[in-house]
């Protein structure tokens, strides 16, 4: 049976796109920053972070629905049987409205700003001392390097980066023609200037050069200007079979190919101003230049490059942060182990396992330091897919092949927009004595293990690390992850095969106990689900991931649905699976929790009581995941780590604070609960340690000053 004809015999009832799926994850992370408990600051976050999600999504997956519709224009998706034309409608039809609920909070948030003291001025706003501050700051440091450019025959149109902001502008000259003006802003200069602390009063650069638009253009005169931004299609392809087994060519195919990245074919255009306020014609002479389609073109209010935020945070005065920004949390040193002894001899006493970011990374990083000084560690071997900027893990990897130990790395040079910096660190390691490999053609290596090997009395001994997070210290502490440590025997050997596998190549390898895509996780996920089928209204199923997008695994839910089994699905972000839907997947609940820390970890659970089976994984449930890439799930065997996951699974599902409840029409909504304590899932975790009894007795979020309605401010009409 054909790819094509699967997917028109494929039931549509009970699934929903993945793209307009990604659309309303995104807009659950916008409502957090509607939410009037969350601190003020921590909201314009939840702005920048919508926004930044938005513009990877345009670059990455409008981006790839272009290249379908120009390649294969006939693929159907085989969640709802769109072509990519059709979702690519459905998207650009979906987006002006989260851009205008954005442009609506961001106004609130601002105005809630400035009784706080911190202001984002326009020109119009400045005081007159203010006024001279800018000129002069525009004349001595914006100025000098700027590079304005008129498009006429003798100047044509430059090519526009990737999300880099420009001025552009309408200009008539001799015998009222009228010309293109743009003015690039500089990347050289700060985003934003600061005009005084107290109250805290900034100006942004895109708006200085804005308001000097004329004073630029000089012999012109300016009609319309505005800041715009273009978004260009960063799906890097590729032809695999063109690199040969030489590191060194990978490496420069992968600088090539990062170079290329900010050339694509234009996606949207952003311009910052009211669509009525007159620059429709600017707007059409850069559509027409850009070649794009109206409908590509995307009006604001809000900063089109929002990445200021985080700088801005680090100049507003600490006694003010106590007010608008979250209470600073450190995370702990697991109860379960002692700081002061071996961290190696307390992982053989039994399996450990750490929870991000309420546990600190600190005994993984000890782990590493422990094994590059240990006689008897021969090897260090470990996948790396994303690391921080200044990694320590990188530095104590280095340092253990410094001390002579065997180390090997599997660097994924393919992890999207990390590119860069895993180059750089991949060449840091190979000066160091590091090994490094760079996966395998067509699959991204994904998974997350780290085996050191040591010689003990003439046997092989095993520490074995495996996690559903990168190793990446940054990340640690924003992402919800688990790092299971353990010396398992079996596990030990199947991650010595695992790296046997991966420096020849073999994606077929036989495990016995790991479940590795592309070849052994799919097949064992649809076999445990088969299990608890075989149980009938008995089964029990709780997976936390990501996403849900595979087909299969989709149909499998729903075959289980109709057998009785009882489904609980914690999904942070899509879920292709639309749950409720009678004889379909009326037994299956969907739940995504949105809050300060992005979850992130993928724990698979099947079954109750004793014989309950716990998979923790770097996996999504998603095609990309399970059948191209190389993904890893690890078993758990320890009773004191399967009743800590099982604790986190309770306190997750018992959440009605953040947590929102998909329906069966594809829409969330907030899972209040009338009575009883609120359990915010999240903070509950940064109060009580795995290792204590259950509480569900959880403080309340801090509520800000009381005010009217954010939902009736911002749409003008009650909830």
């Amino acid at each position: 049976m054909s790819e094509n004809t699967k997917k028109s015999m494929n039931d549509f009832s009970f699934t929903q796109n993945r793209e307009l799926s990604w659309l309303k994850f995104n807009n659950r992370v916008l409502e957090e920053a509607m939410d009037e408990s969350v601190p003020v600051i921590e909201r314009l976050k939840f702005i920048s972070i919508f926004t930044s999600n938005l513009d990877e999504f345009f670059m990455v997956r409008v981006g790839s629905l272009f290249d379908l519709a120009q390649i294969t224009p006939d693929d159907k998706d085989n969640k709802t049987g769109d072509s990519p034309i059709d979702q690519l409608r459905k998207i650009f039809a979906t987006v002006p409205a989260l851009i205008a609920k954005r442009d609506n909070t961001y106004k609130d948030v601002c105005h809630i700003l400035d009784e706080f003291g911190i202001s984002d001025v326009t020109d119009d706003e400045l005081t007159e001392d203010e006024s001279k501050i800018v000129n002069n700051y525009f004349e001595q440091l914006i100025n000098p390097v700027l590079s304005p450019q008129i498009i006429d025959p003798h100047h044509p149109f430059p090519h526009l980066k990737n999300k880099t902001l420009y001025i552009a502008a309408t200009l008539q000259g001799k015998k009222d023609k009228v010309s293109l003006g743009i003015i690039p802003v500089p990347e050289s200069v700060p985003p934003f200037i600061t005009l005084s602390e107290r109250p805290l009063r900034f100006i942004r650069i895109e708006n200085i050069i804005l308001n000097r638009c004329q004073q630029v253009f000089g012999i012109y005169n300016v009609s319309k200007s505005a800041v715009i931004s273009v978004t260009r299609n960063a799906d890097i392809s590729f032809d695999e079979e063109k690199f040969d087994d030489s590191d060194d060519d990978y490496l420069k195919i992968m600088s090539h190919l990062l170079k290329k990245r900010g050339r694509l074919a234009p996606v949207r255009l952003e311009i910052q101003g009211e669509k009525a306020n007159g620059i429709e014609k600017l707007s059409e002479m850069l559509q027409k230049r850009l070649d794009i389609d109206k409908s590509q073109v995307f009006f604001t209010t809000s900063p089109i490059n929002m990445k200021y935020v985080f700088s801005l945070e680090k100049k507003i005065p600490d006694s003010f942060l106590g007010d608008i920004k979250y209470t600073p949390y450190s995370p702990r040193y697991p109860e379960d182990l002692n700081p002061n002894e071996s961290i190696i001899k307390q992982i053989e006493q039994k399996d450990r396992l750490l929870f991000y970011p309420f546990d600190q990374m600190e005994p993984f990083l000890k782990l590493l330091r422990e094994s590059a000084k240990d006689e008897n560690v021969i090897s260090i071997k470990i996948t790396i897919y994303r690391l921080a900027s200044a990694s320590k893990i990188a530095h104590e990897l280095c340092t253990a092949a410094e001390n002579g130990k065997d180390v090997t790395v599997l660097v994924e040079l393919r992890a999207r927009f990390d590119e860069a910096n895993n180059i750089a660190w991949a060449e840091r390691l190979e000066q160091s004595g590091c090994r490094v490999i760079y996966g395998i053609d067509n699959f991204k290596c994904h998974s997350k293990i780290c085996l050191i090997t040591r010689r003990v009395k003439n046997n092989m001994k095993y520490i074995t690390q495996i996690g559903t997070g990168n190793y990446n210290e940054k990340t640690a502490l924003m992402y919800t992850d688990l790092c299971l440590m353990t010396a398992d025997d079996e596990i030990g050997h199947d991650a010595t095969v695992f790296f046997q596998n991966m420096l020849i190549a073999n994606l077929n390898g036989s495990y016995s106990k790991l479940l590795v895509a592309p070849i052994s996780l799919k097949p064992n996920l649809m076999r445990l689900i088969d299990e608890e089928i075989a149980k009938g209204d008995k089964g029990r199923i709780i997976i936390k991931a990501n996403s849900l997008t595979e087909r299969d695994i989709i149909d499998k839910f729903s075959e289980a649905s109709k057998a009785g089994v009882k489904i609980q699905l914690i999904l942070r972000g899509i879920c292709c699976l639309r749950p409720g839907i009678e004889e379909k997947t009326e037994n299956i609940t969907v739940t995504s929790i949105v809050g300060r820390y992005l979850e992130h970890s993928r724990i698979y659970c099947f079954g109750t009581g004793e014989n309950t089976k716990i998979f923790i994984s770097s996996a999504d449930l998603m095609t990309r995941n399970i059948s191209r890439r190389v993904e890893i799930a690890c078993p758990i065997y320890d009773t004191d780590v399967k009743n800590q996951i099982l604790k986190i699974l309770y306190i997750i599902l018992k959440d009605n604070v953040k947590a929102r409840v998909l329906l069966s029409d594809g829409n969330y909504i907030k899972k209040y609960n009338q009575s009883g304590d609120k359990i915010d899932s999240q903070l509950y975790f940064m109060e009580n340690s795995l290792h204590k009894p259950l509480n569900t007795t959880v403080k309340e979020p801090p509520k800000t000053i009381e005010r009217k309605s954010l939902l009736q401010r911002i749409f003008g009409k009650n909830k």
